[in-house]
């Protein structure tokens, strides 16, 4: 038994070697596009930059919600609006705004609210309705939950200029709002998931976005059949990149990194329902997800080491996993994402990836979940079926949502 357990530990810790050395090849990779992708961003003349019309959502208060959304308020371009999206004017993001409003009277903005969503994602019908009253064809679609740095729009739009480009996405690094388990969320954005997408943009390209940042033209999302296409999908954000890149479009990683917010609440039950859409909508790159973790081979090398009796090669496989990690963390924390937060998430990230195993291996237990205080389960393709159709129905029949385009500080 122990000979066996030994094997399965080496050649997972042999799977997890050959994936991060394609990580520390990706990451070079991204280093070197950027650079020219940053150069040309800056290079571009303001008189060549489209108008764009920023489409956020908001849904209630989060933690530094007022500093993220200022953000987008203090961005170098020339022609841009905002436009938030809340379900009614009482929700208390909307006073937030109204302060940043105040603080930046130059800054056009507008609400629009939609009601309550009829479709199974709230977010994609709140974002069709903000669409719908978009000024402007190039548009920016983002988290509420992200903070950017001023030179963002210019670096996001740029790319879009080549027509042959569809879409534009970037990585992002957490932030921890406070607590531990914001902080490992936040180890996994940083590490994990980046690296996974920075492999996948170098093994086959692009072809999903991610949901804090996609940027994209009008002309493209009619030719996917416009964003209601996305309205049964838990991972729109994987989906409109795969529909744009079908449609002939190249999807772009930008070398932009932005923060996004982890919270300290809710994290099990979030990361599970994040792989387990990720299960139902890229079936066999979950599977193989599964053997790039380190931490459970390795802890598993070191009790079937001990079984046997053979203590240095227990300690010894048990080293080599927390290395392997450490040299991940470095490779994408400190060379790709910038995160000030490495030195002190390096003494907690093998656990992070321990973690995640876990998550892994609880995402193949079910295919329920609650999101937003309402249940739903998976379908074939990560579509998603609400658990109370009842809720959608009433909705759906009520008086049509008053959308209104605010007189803001047009």
């Amino acid at each position: 038994m122990a000979q066996l357990l030994l094997l399965i530990s080496l050649a997972g810790l042999v799977s997890s070697t050959g994936y991060v050395l394609l990580v520390i090849v990706a990451a070079r990779r991204f280093r070197r596009r950027s650079s020219a992708a940053a150069h040309e961003a800056t290079e571009m003349g303001t008189e060549k930059l489209p108008p764009v019309s920023v489409i956020k959502p908001v849904f209630g208060l989060e933690p530094l919600l007022e500093e993220n959304l200022e953000s987008f308020f203090v961005q170098d371009y020339p022609n841009y609006e905002l436009i938030f999206g809340a379900r009614s004017a009482e929700d208390p993001a909307i006073r937030v705004i109204d302060r940043l409003r105040e603080r930046h009277p130059h800054v056009r903005v507008r609400y629009v609210f939609s009601g309550e969503p009829v479709w199974p994602n709230p977010r994609v019908y709140s974002e069709h309705r903000m669409i719908a009253v978009a000024d402007h064809d190039y548009l920016v679609i983002g988290d509420s939950d992200v903070r950017v740095a001023p030179d963002y729009l210019r670096n996001i739009v740029t790319p879009l200029l080549d027509p042959k480009v569809g879409l534009v996405t970037c990585i992002y690094r957490g932030r921890p709002s406070g607590g531990a388990w914001s902080r490992l969320e936040a180890a996994g954005f940083s590490v994990e998931l980046t690296s996974g997408v920075l492999v996948a943009d170098m093994l086959e390209g692009m072809k999903f976005a991610l949901g804090p940042t996609t940027a994209t033209r009008r002309d493209c999302l009619e030719k996917i059949g416009g964003i209601r296409v996305l309205a049964d999908y838990h991972s729109d954000d994987y989906e409109i990149g795969r529909r744009i890149a079908d449609a002939g479009y190249e999807v772009v990683l930008s070398h932009v990194v932005i923060d996004h917010i982890t919270l300290n609440f809710s994290m099990i039950s979030r990361q599970i329902r994040w792989m387990r859409s990720t299960r139902f909508s890229r079936p066999l790159g979950h599977l193989g997800n599964g053997l790039t973790f380190a931490m459970p081979f390795a802890l598993l090398g070191f009790f079937a080491g001990a079984l046997a009796g053979k203590w240095p090669l227990a300690l010894a496989l048990l080293g080599y996993g927390l290395l392997n990690r450490w040299v991940q963390a470095i490779a994408v924390g400190a060379s790709v994402v910038h995160d000030p937060e490495l030195p002190r998430y390096l003494s907690y990230y093998p656990a992070r990836d321990l973690l995640g195993f876990f998550f892994w291996m609880a995402s193949f237990t079910g295919r329920s979940f609650t999101w937003r205080g309402d249940p739903y389960r998976f379908g074939p393709g990560g579509r998603v079926i609400s658990l109370r159709p009842e809720r959608l129905a009433r909705a759906s029949e009520s008086p049509a949502p008053s959308i209104q385009a605010s007189p803001g500080n047009d």
